[in-house]
């Protein structure tokens, strides 16, 4: 999550309604149907939407109900159990990017009090001989699971394969309306970094300062995020006028936005979206958003059809993997001791790999 411009106005925690239009709401169905006009329709609406707002509701997407309740319920179990039991995954002792994320230990705007939310980091299940695992990668591995909670384990991961899957099928969208050849993105997202978080939002009782809410202003730093919501709401976007638009669930929804690699890639074709959360509901909250980076080792450059003469290339090739470790640094107190030690992923265009 990296901070937002100093444009955008934290200083508040208004946010305005306004219709649901105002960040679309795009049917993926004929997509997932594999009907060559209706792909294309789909594919331009989400390029609209991308280049344009950087958020959009996803419906129709083929992830059933019953698997989203079931994560819900699941995940209200771990989040309710005593604090010494989710301490034994604590991500301090973990020390990789898997586990519990305690409140107070994630601030996703540094210019902010530590976010007002508890987090659990799952990943792609890899086994514990995986090489990157072996070599200390902190973003690939294994998970780790409660030893308490049966059922746990297959609610949050059968959920977490549903929407790998979904964002797979979001990159081939992204290549029809970017215009790549089909199957531009495979071998960039061979083992990527897929991370699912679930975090529950208390009730926050008492006058809301704008300076300790849920989760403060931010972009997200990997190429896209596909947010699940519960009833409850709380999401916030950031337009271009300074100002905090509410994005409250639609049912049966999925909440898209785009993110720092994806806006790097297309020389900011796509928008990277400041967003927050305030949960002023009164009542308990749970989310899920699901962080589609790329592989570790991919590089990423401005795809050369977004560079000419009059819109150089605005950002330098970038490793996906050192820039997500470095975000994660500035943002989680399990890293802290890593800030500024992390290798600098904006590489030299001359430098090893930055051709790829």
């Amino acid at each position: 999550m990296a901070a937002v411009s100093a444009l955008q106005k934290t200083d508040t925690i208004d946010g305005r309604e306004v219709d649901f239009d105002s960040i679309p709401r795009i049917d993926i169905g004929p997509f997932l149907g594999g009907d060559t006009a209706g792909r294309g329709r789909v594919a331009d609406e989400i390029g609209r939407a991308c280049r344009h707002v950087g958020f959009f509701y996803l419906v129709n997407h083929g992830i059933p109900r019953g698997r989203i309740d079931e994560l819900i319920r699941q995940t209200k179990r771990f989040f309710h159990l005593p604090l010494d039991e989710k301490m034994k995954l604590d991500a301090k002792k973990v020390q990789r990017h898997r586990g519990y994320i305690p409140t107070g230990d994630l601030s996703a705007d540094p210019n902010a009090k530590p976010d007002l939310q508890e987090g659990y980091e799952v990943s792609l299940e890899l086994p514990d001989d995986d090489p990157d695992y072996l070599a200390g990668n902190i973003m690939l591995g294994p998970n780790v699971w409660p030893g308490n909670l049966p059922g746990f384990r297959e609610g949050v991961y059968g959920y977490y394969e549903d929407v790998l899957r979904l964002g797979v099928t979001l990159f081939r969208a992204f290549e029809m309306t970017l215009g790549l050849p089909d199957g531009w993105f495979d071998d960039k997202i061979t083992k990527p970094m897929g991370q699912l978080r679930l975090i529950y939002y208390p009730p926050q009782e008492g006058r809301i300062e704008a300076d300790r809410i849920g989760i403060g202003a931010h972009t997200d730093y990997e190429c896209f995020t596909l947010l699940l919501q519960d009833d409850v709401g709380g999401l916030q976007v950031g337009n271009r006028a300074g100002e905090w638009i509410k994005a409250p669930p639609i049912p049966g929804s999925i909440v898209v936005n785009i993110g720092d690699m994806l806006m790097r890639w297309t020389n900011d074709e796509f928008v990277s979206t400041p967003h927050r959360v305030i949960n002023d509901s009164g009542r308990e909250r749970v989310s899920f958003p699901f962080f589609f980076g790329a592989n570790h080792d991919c590089i990423v450059k401005p795809l050369p059809r977004f560079v000419s003469e009059d819109r150089p290339a605005r950002y330098p090739p970038t490793r996906c993997g050192w820039w997500t470790e470095t975000m994660i640094a500035d943002a989680y107190e399990y890293r802290a001791d890593r800030r500024g030690r992390i290798p600098n992923p904006e590489l030299d265009w001359n430098a090893p790999g930055a051709a790829q």
